[in-house]
This record gives C-alpha cells, structure tokens and sequence, in this order.
C-alpha cells in the first residue's frame, strides 16, 4: 500500500471508536470487538496510525447492546436509588492497539481532556473518569487492557475472556470475570472424549496467548484421560493477517491425510471457523467438531449454506441464563436514542444496504457491506424504516454471552451499591476505582433466585452447558443436550433422549488403533503416542474385562484360573477321589470283592476246621488273624476315597500300615514253623526251635511298626493340604506329614516280607500239597513288584488319582498274598478232598523222608566209589574216610527219626478216631 493510501483510511478523531455512550453519575467503560479487523493491505504497520474498521458483526452488536440493556434495568431499578450508572463503549475492532488506545481514555483524569493521563507513583487519590471497566471478549486483548488497568487497579470484569492465566492475581489483580475458566472447559472437554471412547484427536487452535494457553492446557488434560492428539494446527490469530487463507488450506489437507482422526477440537474466533467451515464444505470434509465457547452457539456459523456437510458439532457454552427481558428490548429498539449511539446508525445503515437479503442471511450481508462501505451517514428515515425488522436479531444473540455480560453489569451494580451506602455517589469523587474493586471481589448478589459471587481467583464458576447442533426443518439448531458440574466433573444429563444423542456420539470412531476386545490387553509399540498399539491375547491366568486395558489382570492364582484371552477368572475346582469316580467305584468294587473272599475263605476254613490242610496253615487262630489283617487291609482303601479330612488322613496309613504289619507278622511265624518242621540240619533245626515263639514274634513285630505310627502322629501327623500348584483345580488331598515317617513305615514292612521271603525261599521243596512256603514266596515277590512299581509312579503322580496309585498297590500286594496263601488250601479243601485226609498226609511224609534218606544213602554210596579209589598208602587218610563215613550214617539215621518225630507231631492234632482207622 502506498503512502498516499495509508493517509486514506486513518481514523478522524479518538472518538470514531466510541460506540456508545450515555452520562451518569458514575461511568462504566465497556470494550467490544464490534467489527472484525482494520482496513489494511500491508504486511505490518509503517506509521504509527489506526485505521477504520470493517467487518460490522451483528453478535458482537448484540452483546454491547446487551451491556446498555443492562445498566438501564439498573437505572430504571432501586438498586442505586438515586445513583445513575452511565456508560462509555468503545470498539477494539479486534486489535489490541485499538483497545489500548481506549483504555488511555478510561485512565485519563476526571475534569480534564479526555487525552490527559497522569504519570504518577502512587494513584491512590487519583481520580479517572471512568470507575469500572466491562470487556474485552478476546484474552489476548483483555490481558494487554488488564495490564494497564492495574496501574490504577481499576475493575475490570471479562464476560468472554477464558484464558486460564488471567486467574493469576499477581499478574492481573484487578481482573474479574463471570465465566469460567478455560480450564474447566479443557477438562470437561477432555472427560467428553474420553467418555466417547475416542482417544485420537486433532486440535486447531490461534497462534495467540489464548490459543497457546488452551493448547497447552488441553495436551496435560488430554495426557490424564489418556487421549493423544494426532496433530495440532495453528492459525493467525487476527483476520487483518494475509497468511490466514493459505494456513486454512493446510490445516484442511492436513485433516484430509489424516484419515483416522474424526474428531477435532477447534479452539478458533467465530471468523476464523466461518472460513474453515465454508473451505472444509468445498473439500466435503465430514468430522466430529468439538467447540469452544467462543463459537458453538454462533448463529453466523450455524448458518452458514450446507453447514451440515461438515458433520456432528457438539460444544460447550457458557451456562444459559434469562435473557427474556433482553429479547423484549430488542422488540423496541427503534425507541432506543440513536443520538449517542452510532452503532444503531452503523447497523441501520448495513441493514438498508440488505433490504432483499433472507433474515438467514442478514448477518453476512452486513459483515460484507460493511467491508465495502467505510463511512456512513446518519439518516433517520433509514432507521425508522430498517429498526422494525428487528426479529432476526434473537437468533444471533448468544444466550450464554448475553447472560455473562448482564452478570457482569449486575456485579458491579451491586457492588456500587454496598460501596454507595455510607458515600455520596452522586458525587463522582466518592470512591476511587481500587476501592471499588476491593467490594467486588466479595459481592454477593443473585440471579435467578441463585446467589453468586467471585472466588478467589476472581472467576464465576457457572458451569458449562453442552450443545449439540442438530437440523431441524431443514435449519441448523442449538440444542442443549447436557449440563457440566464444575464441582464435581460430571455431566448431568436431563432424559432419556439426551442419554441416547450421548449413545450415539461413541458410534464414531476416532482411534489410532483398532480397540482391543475383553480378553486382550494393548502392546505398545515404537510410536511416540500410546494410543498407537497392538492388540495381544492376555496368557492364562490373567484376564481384561473392559475395552483397550494397557495390561491383563492376574488371576488369584490359589483360589482362580482364567485360559488365554479371557475375561473373567474362573473359581477353580475342587478335585479329590470322589466317590461318583469311575476309578474310584472301579477300586471300590475290587476292595469290596477283596473282602467278599476274605469273608469266603474264613467260612471254607472254618467248615474244615480239622483237615490236615487247616491244620498245616498253623491252626485256625493264625488263619483268622491273617484273614482279619486282609479285611482291614481291604477296609482301609475306603479311606484314601472321598473329600479328605485330618480323620481318614491319619487313619488311612496308619490302618494300612499296622495291619499289614501284623499279616507279615503271621506269615513269618507260618515259614519259620515250616522250615523247623522239615528241617533236617541239627544245628539249624536248634537254632530254629529257639527262635520259634510266634506269640511273641508276631507281638514284637506288630509292635515296633505300632510304635513308628506313634511317634509319626504325634510329631508330624498327615494332615489335609490344599494343593493349588495345578493350574486350573485346586486339589485336596493328605499331605504325609513326614516323608521319612511314611517311608519308615514302609520300609519296615519291606524288611519284615523280605526275611518272610528267604525262610519261605528256603521251605519251597518241600511236599507240594501241603507246604505253602512256595506260594508265600510268590506272595512276597508280588509284593514287591507292587511296591518297587509304587514308589517312582507316586513320585511322579500328581492330582486327584495319587491316591488311586497307593490303593491299586495295597490291592495287588494284598490279592497277591491272599491269593498265593489261602487259594491253593481252599483248592485242596475243595477240589481234592481225598489228599485231605491224614492218611494221606502221612503218606506224603512218609513218602518225602524215605526220598530224603534214599537221596542221603545215595550220596554216601557216590562218596564210597570214590574213597575206593583213593589209594591204600595214604593211613591217615584212610583213618579220616571212616570216621567220615561214620558221620554220615550218624545224619542218616538223624534224618529218618527226625521224619517219624515230624509225622508223629503232625498225626497228635488229628482225630484219636481218625488214627485208629488209619
């Protein structure tokens, strides 16, 4: 531009930018940015002038309304009986220069030229013209006003600036303002998405402090809700700067590359979103717009033509409030005095240049006339005819904005008024501003029958209301969908239908990964973002039961198990040989048939009682005890059955292991009394006949195995463990106590069946029939098996069925050693009755000694042919072969009176009838 152009534009006088003004006994300055930028076609200022404004926006026409309304409710009121508030309304055009050069007037001294500012190092006394200041709307303008304001602390109230920094009172003591701040919008902001399920987002924001504040505050809430933001735009902060366009253009391709993101935060002035949204309908750009206060009930935007292409906006305003008195001044503005307020002149004048133009479209036709017109001319024709077409002007005013600045006017009434009750304010000397700011800060006045005042940071917390735009007719509405509870970071939903609009919000999807499913947990991989991720199955025993968890839950792994990908834990089961168990039923089964041939052989035996083959097993008493033993042996499996107690865990081994004893016991004394029976060797069958007591070889015996048993329950008894170590089971079952005392006990038996097993091994020739030392050395040799088999298979057996293992092994030891010593008797008993006679049990011994003495005879005769031939010149020899010889016929005859001895022992306990037939 050159400098002839320059000197074009400039504004005439200071007072071009007063808007409106009205006297009064005390003065309220009032700044609004009425029109959107100054006319400029250069990059940055080259003199130091202000230039006109252009860009008449009919909201920001409202809200200054708003604050004129306002004082005259006050004036028209007994609040300040007999005070009257004037006002003085200056437009910032949207520049922070402009505003400055207001806010000099508002400083500048009482009675003097409105040009005058006083330097001064203490402004105590001062007096300025102006008591309070309402305004600015933008931060960033109403931080560089407050600045210069606190010169003097001279009030000033926001009713739109949020930027969180101005709740700072070092930095900006006499800054108030009825909204909230920009932090509890950010939060609330944050806690929606986060509420949606969507956790990949974009952000524009003005590259201003308000911009940059937002932004920054937004990234920390964002951090806390666990949301990433996948890109952050920012655009220049003022329309006047040249670079705007080509900067929307790179935001919208920049959304368009990143398809994934469909929700955005805009945190932009209305003409910066005017623009976006009229670019992003051209580039049919459908997305989830988030939106600030600054916007989200902007009539402008809402009607902007196919506005609806852009997508779902939901945003949060300031908290709506009555403004039906308003809407009734805005009936009758025509009757308001234009003298003193150009802006109706500005307006009628815009609104005459549109006379054909749709109310829907009024406000853009004003904006864009008053670009193209830099002056207007007072007509009051124009203005009687054009003020009656004032209806269009409810739908742009924003609720929320108009209630704020109404609160603001309210504030400082009421403050005026409890300052006012000990002074004369007629008197515009009676307080200097600071005073006055020090009431405000602790005013309480009400709304709406609610009582409000400013905390500690100088903000009105309100609350949030959040609306959603829905088309309605085929217009584009504002609807209130939610309130937002500062307190307690909550929203609070009014019905049914809303729930369900806040339902349908979490149908779009706006993630940098796909949401892992219950059962998976997220695996983060080298992006910077941790809403960038893999989806792994939780292993076993862990679970997640909601929707993207960063990590599975461990299972309570003593009492619950979960399998691979799952989503609950599951109480394990409890497992013990139960006894519905088929191999329970099936080890049952082979007890009770056990005992069932227990009960048989002790009837066979009983019946014959007196047969030699009764009488050979070592008389009836031997027999029943040993029957008795395997009933009990048979009994005891029962106990290994069952949900274990500390009973049947202490009963089982101990039953088992004293009975078996005993049984060992009786079979050891049966192969000693069958060895001493046909045992021919003199020094043995001595040394026998000492050993043999079975009374006290059987006690002793049973004794020391009782005695074991003992001192195991008293020092380290079995008792009932919990075994959790399975994954999915928790088994029950005897822990032993003492594994030392278990195989003690064990071990003794072993000891006591393998010396049953070498006399039994030593008798195993003799007479068939009726020597059983062979079958009791099958017996012994299947316990063994059993037994060796046992204890790698138990070592190694784990769960339910170690129980099962132990009892298979006392039945095959236990069959094992009924079987080979009983079953051959009762085969005889039965099958071969005529062999069971005494007759023919001395038969046999007759028969056995006669082979024993023709053996013997036969050895002597083989030792005679070779003495012959030993030669006669060796005496001495020959004296040793005689005597030698002499020896042998010695055994011989031993040996034959031995078998009369053993067969006359065994005929005493036969029938005296039964000898005399024989």
């Amino acid at each position: 531009m050159t400098p002839h152009k320059i000197r074009k534009n400039p504004c005439q006088t200071p007072d071009d930018f007063v808007a409106a003004t009205s006297p009064g006994h005390i003065i309220i300055g009032g700044l609004f940015a009425i029109h959107e930028k100054m006319l400029s076609s250069e990059d940055y200022p080259r003199r130091p002038q202000i230039q006109k404004c252009v860009g008449f926006e009919i909201s920001v026409f409202l809200q200054t309304l708003a604050m004129i309304h306002s004082i005259e409710m006050i004036n028209n009121s007994t609040l300040l009986s007999g005070v009257k508030l004037g006002y003085e309304i200056y437009d910032t055009c949207t520049e922070v220069t402009v505003a400055m050069a207001a806010t000099l007037r508002f400083l500048s001294k009482f009675n003097c030229s409105k040009e005058t500012v006083e330097f001064k190092c203490d402004y105590s006394s001062y007096m300025p013209r102006v008591k309070a200041v309402i305004g600015s709307g933008y931060s960033e303008i109403t931080m560089a006003v407050s600045r210069m304001l606190n010169l003097q602390l001279m009030p000033q109230v926001g009713y739109e600036s949020t930027a969180e920094i101005l709740s700072d009172k070092i930095r900006f003591p006499s800054f108030l303002r009825t909204v909230p701040s920009d932090f509890h919008q950010i939060k609330a902001m944050a806690h929606l998405i986060q509420k949606s399920g969507w956790n990949w987002i974009g952000i524009i924001t003005t590259d201003d402090d308000y911009g940059r504040l937002a932004l920054n505050t937004f990234i920390i809430q964002a951090e806390a809700n666990n949301v990433c933001i996948a890109f952050k735009e920012v655009l220049p902060a003022f329309l006047s700067d040249n670079t705007i366009e080509v900067r929307i253009n790179q935001t919208l391709k920049k959304i368009i590359l990143e398809a994934q993101v469909n929700v955005i935060v805009v945190f932009l002035r209305q003409f910066h979103v005017f623009d976006l949204f009229n670019k992003a309908i051209e580039m049919n750009i459908n997305k989830m717009w988030i939106a600030s206060d600054n916007w989200s009930t902007a009539t402008k935007i809402t009607t902007i033509p196919n506005v609806k292409k852009i997508g779902k906006v939901v945003g949060f305003t300031f908290r709506r409030g009555n403004i039906s008195a308003f809407h009734s001044f805005l009936q009758n503005l025509h009757l308001l005095p234009s003298d003193s307020n150009k802006l109706l002149h500005e307006y009628a004048m815009h609104l005459s240049a549109c006379t054909y133009v749709k109310d829907t479209d009024l406000s853009q036709c004003i904006f864009n006339h008053s670009q193209r017109t830099l002056a207007y001319k007072a007509n009051k024709a124009i203005e009687r005819n054009f003020f009656m077409r004032n209806d269009f002007l409810r739908d742009y005013a924003e609720p929320g904005l108009i209630h704020s600045i109404q609160l603001a006017v309210f504030a400082l009434g009421y403050a005026i008024r409890d300052l006012c009750q000990a002074r004369d304010c007629q008197n515009p000397n009676a307080f200097q501003p600071w005073e006055l700011l020090g009431v405000l800060k602790n005013v309480t006045f009400t709304d709406g029958g609610n009582s409000l005042h400013f905390d500690a940071h100088g903000d009105l917390n309100t609350g949030y209301d959040v609306v959603l735009w829905k088309e309605i007719n085929g217009h584009m509405t504002v609807t209130k969908m939610a309130e937002y509870d500062l307190q307690n970071d909550v929203f609070i939903i009014p019905d049914q239908e809303t729930k369900n609009e806040f339902r349908n919000l979490k149908q779009i999807q706006s993630k940098c990964s796909k949401e892992c499913s219950p059962g998976q947990m997220k695996k983060t991989t080298r992006s910077q973002h941790i809403c960038c991720y893999e989806c792994e199955n939780c292993p076993e025993n862990h679970y997640s039961n909601q929707t993207d968890m960063p990590h599975c839950l461990l299972c309570n792994n003593e009492t619950h198990w979960a399998p691979v990908r799952s989503t609950v834990c599951f109480e394990k089961e409890v497992e013990y040989l139960n006894w519905n168990d088929s191999l329970a039923i099936l080890l049952l089964i082979l007890s009770l048939l056990g005992i069932i041939f227990v009960l048989v052989v002790g009837i066979i035996f009983t019946r014959n009682l007196n047969t030699p083959v009764v009488k050979s097993s070592g008389g009836l008493r031997i027999c029943y005890v040993i029957l008795l033993c395997h009933f009990l042996n048979f009994a005891s499996t029962s106990f290994f059955i069952g949900e274990p107690q500390d009973f049947t865990c202490k009963t089982r081994q101990t039953l088992f292991g004293v009975s078996f004893t005993l049984c060992i016991s009786c079979i050891l004394t049966k192969s000693l009394k069958i060895l001493l029976a046909f045992s021919f060797d003199p020094k043995l069958q001595k040394f026998l006949k000492c050993l043999y007591k079975p009374i006290l070889i059987i006690f002793t015996c049973t004794s020391i195995q009782v005695v074991i048993c003992t001192l195991w329950l008293i020092f380290a008894a079995p008792t009932v463990e919990v075994n959790v170590s399975l994954p999915r089971v928790i088994i029950l079952e005897c822990e032993e106590g003492s594994i030392l005392a278990f195989g003690t006990m064990l071990g003794y038996i072993a000891i006591l069946a393998f010396i049953c097993f070498i006399f039994a091994f030593k008798g195993r020739k003799l007479p068939e029939n009726y020597n059983e030392a062979k079958f009791i050395t099958f017996g012994m040799l299947i316990y063994f098996i059993a037994w060796i088999t046992f204890i790698p298979i138990y070592a190694t057996t784990f769960g339910k069925y170690v129980p099962a293992v132990e009892i298979i092994v006392i039945l095959i030891s236990n069959y094992g050693i009924l079987c080979c010593t009983f079953f051959p008797k009762c085969y005889v008993i039965i099958c071969k009755q005529d062999i069971n006679t005494k007759s023919a049990f001395l038969k046999m011994i007759y028969s056995y000694s006669s082979h024993s003495v023709s053996s013997i005879a036969m050895s002597h005769a083989s030792l005679d042919s070779m003495n012959s031939n030993v030669t006669m010149t060796n005496l001495s020899s020959s004296g040793k072969s005689a005597t030698w010889q002499k020896s042998k016929d010695l055994q011989a005859q031993a040996f034959a009176h031995t078998c009369r001895e053993n067969a006359t022992s065994v005929s005493k306990t036969l029938p005296r009838k039964r000898i005399s037939s024989i």
